[in-house]
């Protein structure tokens, strides 16, 4: 079952995890993938946590605990979220300290109201460090304009960081801009920059639904013959990007002082057209120093029949961007889709925010201890 996987690894995929629950935790799910399906990294978001705790699977004690004490319902999501984080970075410690560092790893999100705000951003993360208290953490910051100081502000700090909801190229670019600026800030107030992680979250799947229904709009058989290539394109291009900024000079003086490369991580991984293969967005996504964090039903399906040819990005530059020119051709506007889905996929993340602090709330009532 696992031979896929493997060689997916021996190709330099890092491959993670993009759930957690309490339940996958104290059931021993989690280290059973990590032993059996090399997952050697987790990534967590308001969706993924908002699903797990309304399910109400192991939460009961902690819900009940914290409905005695009454606090506030912001107050218990970050002890439960924590909590959650802060186990599966210890089953993932070995890792961590097998690897130096660089998977082992586990994400946990700043509040997604908060998107738009740097300097509440930069004190969230501060926080969340704080209260985790792993080296194998992972603080996420939304790639908004508002979160791009705030990735330099934190990195700066000495904080790994994961930097989510990437979809454009432009901003892939501002974003390791932010990553090396926060590199340099650390170095000059002497912190060990070799301690210093982050990856880039850049989103797949999505710009495939939205550019497919554009192309579906169009109805021609040019545009139909672009379907479903838009998605790996911009990927590809990416890790162009990627290689090109991690060969500059001025990443050299950084690599000299031991630091890190931002590795790309393909997010939204899980396939939504059933007309593709399930496994399209990592079998074709598969290039050294990368990470693909899945979804378990993606997961299983590589496991079980992933055709793993080896790298499938290197030498792909110039087809990509013929594929992304033939769409912007037929008039879909490349920045309206990218910035289309940055705004969607905050306000997503936000919308299952507010669900998760309404359900618990509801909850912490029903299990508040009567009075007298």
């Amino acid at each position: 079952m696992t031979d896929a996987l493997k060689r997916l690894s021996d190709e330099g995929v890092a491959i993670w995890l993009d759930d957690l629950s309490r339940k996958r935790i104290t059931s021993g799910n989690l280290a059973e993938l990590i032993d059996q399906q090399h997952v050697v990294g987790v990534t967590t978001n308001p969706s993924i946590f908002q699903k797990a705790i309304s399910s109400g699977a192991g939460y009961e004690q902690q819900l009940t605990d914290l409905a005695t004490r009454k606090v506030t319902v912001d107050e218990a999501i970050r002890m439960i979220t924590t909590a959650d984080v802060r186990d599966a970075a210890d089953i993932l410690r070995p890792v961590f300290d097998a690897t130096d560092g660089q998977d082992g790893r586990v994400s946990i999100e700043v509040d997604p109201r908060l998107a738009h705000h740097t300097a509440a951003t930069v004190a969230e993360a501060k926080q969340l460090a704080w209260l985790v208290d792993r080296p194998n953490t992972l603080i996420k910051i939304p790639a908004t304009k508002a979160g791009l100081p705030a990735i330099t502000e934190v990195i700066g700090k000495g904080i790994s960081v994961n930097v989510t909801l990437i979809f454009s190229l432009e901003r892939y670019r501002e974003v390791m801009d932010a990553y090396l600026a926060g590199l340099e800030k650390a170095k000059a107030a002497g912190l060990d920059l070799s301690l210093i992680h982050s990856v880039a979250s850049f989103f797949v799947s999505r710009v495939d639904t939205e550019i497919d229904k554009r192309l579906d709009t169009v109805g021609t058989d040019e545009a139909k013959a672009l379907k479903g290539k838009a998605a790996l394109a911009n990927a590809r291009l990416a890790y162009q990007a990627y290689e090109e900024v991690f060969s500059s000079e001025r990443w050299a003086a950084l690599d000299k002082a031991r630091a890190n490369k931002q590795r790309p991580l393909w997010a939204s991984t899980g396939v939504k057209d059933p007309a593709y293969k399930d496994t399209l967005y990592v079998v074709d996504l598969v290039a050294p120093g990368t990470v693909n964090t899945m979804p378990e039903a993606t997961l299983d399906a590589t496991a079980d029949h992933g055709q793993i040819t080896g790298d499938t990005i290197s030498g792909t530059y110039e087809q990509a961007r013929a594929d992304l020119d033939a769409v912007a051709k037929l008039g879909i506007s490349y920045d309206d889709v990218v910035q289309l889905l940055e705004d969607e996929g905050v306000e997503k993340f936000e919308a299952s925010w507010i669900d998760l602090l309404n359900s618990t709330e509801a909850e912490l009532k029903r299990l508040a201890p009567s009075e007298g």
